[in-house]
């Protein structure tokens, strides 16, 4: 479940830490649970991230459309 604070992470920051908790994992030299922790934050931080990007998706799509919805109007008008 993701907290309150990872909830009012900004996607570059959320974004940073998963590149930083991924570098760790990958470098090695941490106790199993060590890694383990920084899996179950990388997928939290993985998590927020993907929020955010659905989010900006679903306003380009709006915008999209609604620019599509006047685009139309305004071509019937100059016809």
């Amino acid at each position: 479940m993701t907290s309150k604070v990872d909830e009012a992470l900004g996607y570059e920051q959320a974004r940073d830490e998963l590149i930083e908790v991924v570098r760790r994992l990958e470098a090695g030299g941490t106790t199993l649970e060590e890694s383990l922790a920084l899996w179950e934050r990388g997928e939290e931080l993985a998590k927020v991230c993907r929020r955010w990007l659905e989010g900006a998706r679903a306003r380009l799509d709006a915008a999209l459309a609604a620019e599509d919805d006047s685009g139309g109007e305004d071509a019937e008008g100059d016809e």
